[in-house]
């Protein structure tokens, strides 16, 4: 009987070993590695070193941007010389400005004045101080056609009459000129139109309608 034990209990371990070998996998070379708490596969993959490139490439577009500049420039310069005609003909002259008129005045310049200022009588003392300076000859004097102008001034028609209007002007407390046409029918070269600024020669006995009345 207890051979018969034996013999069972070695035949059921020598079926355990059996199925042991049997279920478990054959051991290779990755068993022995160390283990790590890394998992999976770690690969870096460099990128790619374009830097030299991209400096080689605007090197050299600088370097053509310069060249077209430079001829583009040769090309500019050369035509603006052929427009100017610099070195291969004469030279422009810049044109010369109109001289100012220079105030001269008329002791024979026929004269009218006329009287703006809303003064009765005003007219008169302002001819009779340009004829006592020789300023120029009294055609005649008058009332305007307005009693209330603002400005004074000597009136001239032709270009050649304003020196002399701007000498009388000057005389007359520095009044305005203009040339105009609007007084040609009374055949004076220059007319004295007299507002109620006139500071002239006279201007002590001026008494404005507004003065008056206060």
């Amino acid at each position: 009987m207890a051979e018969e034990h034996e013999t069972r209990v070695a035949a059921r371990e020598a079926r355990a070993k059996a199925e042991s070998q049997r279920t478990q996998p054959a051991g290779d070379r990755f068993d022995a590695l160390a283990k790590s708490n890394r998992v999976g596969a770690h690969r870096v993959i460099g990128a790619p070193r374009r830097f030299w490139i991209y400096l080689v490439s605007a090197l050299v577009g600088i370097a053509l941007l310069t060249g077209v500049g430079i001829i583009a420039l040769q090309v500019t310069g050369a035509s603006l010389q052929n427009v100017t005609g610099s070195g291969t003909g004469s030279e422009s002259k810049p044109t010369s400005k109109p001289a100012s008129v220079k105030a001269e005045l008329d002791p024979t310049a026929p004269v009218v004045v006329l009287n703006g200022t809303g003064m009765s009588g005003f007219e008169s003392i302002v001819d009779g101080v340009i004829t006592q300076n020789g300023w120029g000859q009294i055609l005649f004097s008058a009332p305007a056609a307005s009693s209330d102008v603002q400005i004074s001034a000597v009136f001239f028609s032709k270009p050649e009459d304003e020196p002399a209007a701007l000498a009388l002007a000057k005389e007359l407390g520095g009044v305005s000129t203009f040339q105009s046409s609007d007084y040609d029918e009374y055949g004076a070269k220059l007319i004295v139109l007299l507002g109620s600024d006139y500071a002239g020669p006279g201007s002590d006995q001026l008494v404005l309608p507004e003065a008056a009345a206060q």
